[in-house]
């Protein structure tokens, strides 16, 4: 029976890698897909990995109807074994609706990777109507670390290596802007993400430039505003 799954985790915890890994595996079978991707790092039309990996992609518009698109598909005698959805995250609840429709009518499998909550700890949408509605979620094995070295749980967005808790919700990392602020995102332990003490900020705190502070005094608790 055909299932919506949603594989879940931080940044730098495999999900890409695993997409891609899935559509090969799929592929060494026979077996064709179609795979979607939305706001990749490497940019539009292209599911890519931080190990290098990548392959061509649909990109994925607020406006594009994954149920048009894989029926499309079908109707022109074109096979449709499996659906591979990454940054599943930025979709909206009615695309997730879309894809469980693929798996309840056509018998489809959709595999979706995602990052479950942005940098201020809140759910993305896409993620949120995941929870509710997927056949199952698997939070993925692959540890991703802070700092520290604890299992990071937490994405943190990092402006000119300050980390800030407000903001619009989607901006892609790695990039400048026209006034050159780099946006970048690093994964934290909770105690550090609430302490708001990225890797730039522990090290400024250090002693010395070679041993991160670890104990709390120094990884003080910034003060509500």
């Amino acid at each position: 029976m055909a299932e919506l799954v949603f594989f879940s985790g931080t940044m730098d915890c495999g999900k890409s890698t695993l997409a891609l890994q899935m559509d090969h595996n799929q592929r060494a079978r026979a077996r064709v897909g179609l795979i979607f991707t939305k706001l990749d790092r490497m940019g539009d039309s292209v599911l890519s990995s931080r190990l290098g990996l990548s392959t061509h992609a649909h990109e994925v518009g607020d406006d594009l109807d994954f149920w048009d698109v894989v029926v499309e598909h079908l109707t022109h005698g074109q096979r449709a074994d499996y659906v591979i959805c990454d940054e599943a995250q930025f979709y909206t609840a009615a695309q997730i609706e879309q894809l469980a429709r693929i798996v309840d009518e056509l018998g489809i499998d959709v595999n979706c990777f995602g990052i479950t909550a942005d940098f201020r700890t809140e759910l993305f949408p896409g993620s949120k109507r995941l929870f509710e509605l997927a056949d199952r979620v698997q939070v993925l094995q692959v540890a991703a670390l802070c700092w520290c070295g604890a299992r990071a749980t937490h994405n943190a967005r990092i402006i000119d290596g300050v980390m800030v808790v407000e903001g619009e919700q989607v901006v892609v990392g790695d990039t400048a802007s026209a006034s050159d602020t780099l946006v970048e995102y690093e994964v934290l332990c909770r105690r550090h993400y609430m302490r708001r003490m990225n890797s730039h900020a522990a090290r400024l705190a250090s002693a010395t430039p070679d041993v991160l502070p670890f104990d709390l005094d120094v990884c003080a608790v910034p003060p509500r505003g």
